[in-house]
């Protein structure tokens, strides 16, 4: 159930990010917005992934790797004045909110893992 809830969340985000994207000066939606874009989809496919993977630890690390990842280049995207503080503070709030879910989730996991242990 909290999978299919994270994977709504992070479809939300995808939705919000596209937009602010739109935004981007012509020259960086090209460069900066196309590794904003493929972080997205890449954490979107990560999240899918360990849903259907019974084992899914090693997943779920590199979907916090990648979010981590998509966050510095929020981050610099804000700090180089193409997202304005307000898109910049409301896509940060619905990463923030992923980042908790993913970790819950990988708890989660550990102490399953560490109970069948």
């Amino acid at each position: 159930m909290t999978a299919l809830i994270i994977e709504e969340k992070c479809r939300e985000m995808l939705m919000y990010g596209y937009q602010a994207l739109r935004q981007f000066p012509r020259h960086e939606r090209h460069v900066l917005g196309a590794e904003i874009r493929h972080a997205m989809l890449q954490l979107q496919r990560l999240i899918i992934t360990a849903i259907k993977r019974y084992h899914k630890k090693t997943t779920l690390t590199d979907l916090d790797v990648e979010l981590a990842v998509l966050r510095r280049q929020v981050r610099l995207a804000k700090d180089l004045t193409y997202l304005d503080l307000r898109r910049y503070e409301r896509w940060s709030v619905m990463l923030v909110e992923l980042g908790k879910m993913i970790g819950g989730w990988l708890r989660a996991v550990n102490a399953k893992q560490g109970a069948a242990l």
